[in-house]
């Protein structure tokens, strides 16, 4: 795998910002059409069968990028990412909470994803006991340093925030918040009182209008039950994840359970990649239960390559790919969860592909979704109106007579998805 060269006057990574014209030329859509799609100030213009539109003319930096043989979706968000312990699986010892350490690596992973096609990123960062404050400040560093490559919001993460011990969890916070964290949630499961947990959660997020993400993996029914009817009408809005203790109940309780969920109006984020510290490591939740209930139901990545899940991708096709493969999801529905129903997660505006619409787009080679979803490599990113990453796979075959009898390129190169 090779990233295009921003300085390459033939890659589209070279093109201007917001305001310039790029044409995207001869794309697929999943409904089989072949077609133009112009994209400007940030969203997508027009779309148009092959051929039928140009760059508008007085716009300076109008570009254009052939997506022949590239099927054109619109791009993943990412809802549930650990920028504070991503890619710390090597290193010895618990990860480093060094604000240069978290920075650096924060920010390796938040362009990996971003070359995966994750054009938004939901980063949960703790708070507190030995990290303080410092973990959130270097996080939100990343946030400002990756601004016009992707968005990133942060959730603050305390451990404890009742009892005695809490009181310092409740204040710091509150500071989170202070500092710039947009959304306030953690795992309340590991306070000794879980409801009470929850109640000064959405006490800070009421207070501050932010949005909810707790994570939670209980197998008590009256428990996801009554979070959620805590948390019913809140808005900007609350997710709940990964929920893998839905998959271990009775059928029954679980089709209840999913009906209290749909009720109010909470958002499950699942995480079929992996898991998070404090989370059991068996199963993902019963998408197809949730969704049938009414649930929104978006996908994550979880751990990447740390502690938890040492070979994590950060891939949201791959997330796609397994919720398709092992839960039965229809492609189309998978993809979903890793694009539509996560950007709602996220509070973000939805992206078609038509005129009118956020210009956040991913090609991915290939023509058809299902097989865009096997782990395809070779990815256009879009964000805001412009390429901001490119990814080839190139494959070779040696000069052999076994490649011969095959009818594979003998000393051959191409692109492969």
């Amino acid at each position: 795998l090779s990233p295009s060269s921003p300085s390459s006057p033939s890659s589209p990574l070279s093109g201007a910002g917001d305001t310039a014209s790029l044409l995207l030329c001869g794309a697929r859509l999943t409904d089989g059409r072949t077609v133009d799609v112009r994209l400007g100030g940030g969203r997508i213009e027009a779309v148009g069968t092959a051929g039928s539109l140009a760059v508008g003319g007085t716009r300076a930096c109008g570009a254009r990028v052939d997506l022949s043989g590239y099927l054109l979706l619109p791009a993943p968000a990412e809802p549930h990412a650990h920028g504070d312990t991503a890619l710390s699986a090597d290193s010895d010892g618990p990860a480093s909470h060094d604000s240069h350490d978290v920075q650096r690596r924060a920010t390796e992973a938040a362009l990996l994803q971003l070359g995966h096609g994750a054009t938004a990123l939901r980063a949960h960062v703790r708070v507190g006991d030995v990290q303080g404050l410092g973990t959130l400040a270097a996080v939100l560093q990343v946030r400002r340093s990756l601004r016009g490559l992707m968005d990133v919001t942060t959730v603050a993460m305390p451990r404890v925030l009742t009892g005695v011990a809490g009181a310092e969890g409740l204040a710091m916070l509150r500071d989170a918040v202070k500092m710039g964290a947009s959304v306030v949630g953690g795992c309340p499961d590991l306070d000794p009182d879980p409801t009470g947990y929850v109640e000064a959660v959405l006490e800070v997020a009421s207070e501050h209008g932010c949005p909810v993400d707790l994570h939670t993996d209980a197998t008590d029914p009256a428990r996801l039950a009554r979070f959620a009817a805590m948390a019913a009408g809140l808005r900007p809005g609350v997710a709940l994840g990964p929920c893998g203790g839905l998959a271990r109940l009775p059928a029954e309780t679980a089709h209840r359970t999913a009906d209290q969920l749909a009720a109010a109006g909470v958002t499950v984020v699942c995480l079929p990649q992996g898991v998070c510290d404090g989370t059991d490591r068996r199963g993902t939740a019963p998408v197809r239960l949730l969704r049938a209930a009414g649930v929104r139901v978006a996908a994550g990545s979880g751990a990447l390559r740390d502690v938890s899940n040492p070979v994590g991708r950060g891939d949201p096709l791959e997330a796609a790919y397994l919720l398709a493969s092992r839960y039965g999801l229809r492609p189309e529905d998978a993809y979903d969860t890793v694009s539509t129903s996560a950007r709602a997660a996220l509070g973000l505006p939805e992206v078609r592909v038509e005129a009118g619409f956020p210009a956040e787009l991913l090609a991915v080679r290939g023509d058809r979704l299902a097989g865009a979803l096997s782990l395809a490599y070779s990815r256009i990113v879009v964000h805001r109106g412009r390429v901001v990453a490119r990814t080839s796979a190139v494959r070779e075959y040696c000069n052999s007579a076994a490649a011969a009898e095959l009818g594979l390129p003998r000393q051959g190169r191409g692109e492969v998805s």
